[in-house]
């Protein structure tokens, strides 16, 4: 899995949250043929210079003129401060080049070819999900169906949420008992490597994570 150079790494704070993303990325994209983004990532091109995507069981959009991205409030659509989605949004989209099939190798985040990126600074960051869920795991599900997620047949629940609608992540919740403390492990399919570098991929299952654990 390709690193992005050192002067293009995504900066963050040891809390998660990042500084705003560099427009470098925005660049990139504006050079990229949009209809076939499309092709490739299930995107839709709504209008021109647009681009449109489920994320989490609601629509986002990457507005290129703006350089933002959108969401509804209330009927219309807004700029929203999202930066670890934007992060990933964009690496993604300046990142991939073909389609990659899903469903053969699920593989833990440490199986990955740059999976010592996440330990340290950057290990993700699990742990709401297990006070908020380990010993709740109907909870779990319900929280993954709000955001447009589904239910696994793994562990003592799982379930699969989309962030994009060809990068699907699998969270599997293990709750505590009086021997052995809950846990909660996220599986992806190992062609992710191929579109998303360990950084954005970081910031990607951050911000899934959050907003499962807020759901």
């Amino acid at each position: 899995m390709a690193r992005l150079p050192q002067n293009d790494r995504p900066r963050h704070r040891a809390d998660g949250s990042h500084l705003p993303v560099d427009a470098v990325y925005w660049e990139r994209l504006g050079s990229r043929d949009l209809l076939r983004l499309c092709g490739l990532t299930l995107f839709e091109q709504p209008a021109a210079g647009c681009l449109e995507f489920p994320c989490l069981g609601a629509p986002v959009r990457v507005d290129l003129e703006a350089r933002a991205l959108l969401r509804r409030v209330q009927g219309r659509w807004e700029a929203t401060h999202d930066p670890l989605l934007e992060l990933a949004t964009l690496v993604y989209l300046t990142t991939v080049e073909r389609i990659h099939p899903l469903g053969r190798d699920l593989v833990g985040i440490r199986d990955l070819k740059e999976g010592h990126f996440f330990t340290g600074p950057h290990a993700l960051r699990l742990e709401p999900l297990v006070e908020r869920f380990g010993g709740d795991r109907e909870g779990f599900l319900r929280a993954a169906a709000a955001l447009g997620g589904s239910p696994v047949e793994l562990a003592d629940a799982a379930c699969r949420v989309w962030p994009f609608p060809r990068v699907p992540l699998t969270y599997l919740l293990w709750e505590g008992d009086a021997e052995f403390p809950a846990r909660v492990r996220v599986l992806l399919e190992r062609s992710v490597e191929a579109v998303l570098p360990a950084d954005a991929l970081w910031a990607l299952i951050n911000r899934v994570s959050t907003a499962l654990a807020e759901a």
